[in-house]
């Protein structure tokens, strides 16, 4: 069984330089890719459940299917809640298995986010899990707009909440499709400076692949979530499979021809991300 938590994974890749990927989940077929990749690739895995994955599919049910995977796999698996907004939905989440819990406080006032992520980590930790945190507000592309990390409300929220892992704002947006722009350095450097705490860049599709790589390898981010470049590559591979013979119609089957196109995708991604101890 290779099930670990969130600082199990991060706390090395922050001594030797690397990061590891937080993949977003929506269902048997990508988790069960994702897994094979980094199997393939030899390194660990975060599998995420984030909203519209739960709006799908119930906590309970992702929960067992994360801990099955990890069951079977030979790298470290961390079942994770992507962006959780409730004391209730995160308790769920550990109740059903999770081994990590990401309290999303970024919309709310200073102190309120400081106090209500606290409460997660203190949950987590009494039950021997993680627990990932934000500030400062990472957008959406098409929606919301950002509101970059401040490097003294990040060494505050680091330090009063406990989190093994802090989402940071620098640049980065959720949903974005192409790989324009990057992220702010600068505002990594002096966040760097004021914490000790594994950084998370959300919307990890986004950055230019080489700024992934260099990134991973020489500062503290340590995870990369990476969703919708993922989502992409099976959305291309279901449009092939099911365009390949229009007189198919078992899903099993179709989705079946998605599995290896994705693997290959995910191995690209995962690739990226590795410091010089795994190569």
């Amino acid at each position: 069984m290779t099930l670990a938590t969130l600082a199990d994974v991060l706390q090395p890749a922050l001594r030797e330089g690397y990061a590891v990927a937080g993949l977003v989940t929506l269902g048997w077929e990508d988790m069960r890719a994702y897994v094979a990749a980094a199997e393939a690739e030899g390194v660990p895995v975060i599998l995420q459940a984030g909203p519209s994955c739960r709006a799908h599919t119930p906590l309970p049910v992702l929960g067992a299917m994360f801990r099955h995977l990890a069951d079977q796999a030979s790298v470290p698996v961390v079942a994770h809640l992507d962006h959780g907004y409730t004391f209730d939905e995160c308790r769920e989440a550990l109740d059903s298995g999770f081994t990590s819990l990401m309290f999303d406080g970024s919309r709310l006032p200073l102190d309120e986010n400081i106090a209500k992520t606290k409460e997660i980590a203190d949950m987590a930790h009494a039950a021997g899990i993680s627990c990932e945190g934000e500030i400062g507000f990472v957008g959406y592309s098409g929606g919301e707009d950002s509101a970059g990390t401040d490097p003294e409300e990040a060494r505050r929220f680091a330090a009063e909440t406990g989190v093994d892992a802090m989402a940071i704002s620098a640049g980065n947006v959720h949903l974005q499709e192409n790989k324009e722009g990057g992220l702010d350095e600068p505002r990594i450097r002096a966040i760097e400076a004021a914490t000790n705490v594994p950084l998370v860049i959300h919307g990890g599709s986004g950055v230019p692949v080489a700024q992934r790589g260099l990134l991973s390898r020489g500062s503290a981010i340590c995870k990369f979530n990476v969703g919708t470049e993922l989502r992409m590559a099976f959305g291309e591979a279901l449009r092939a499979a099911v365009n390949s013979d229009p007189a198919r119609f078992d899903r099993v089957t179709i989705l079946k021809d998605t599995h290896e196109p994705l693997v290959a995708a995910t191995r690209r991604v995962l690739e990226g991300f590795k410091g010089e101890s795994q190569c």
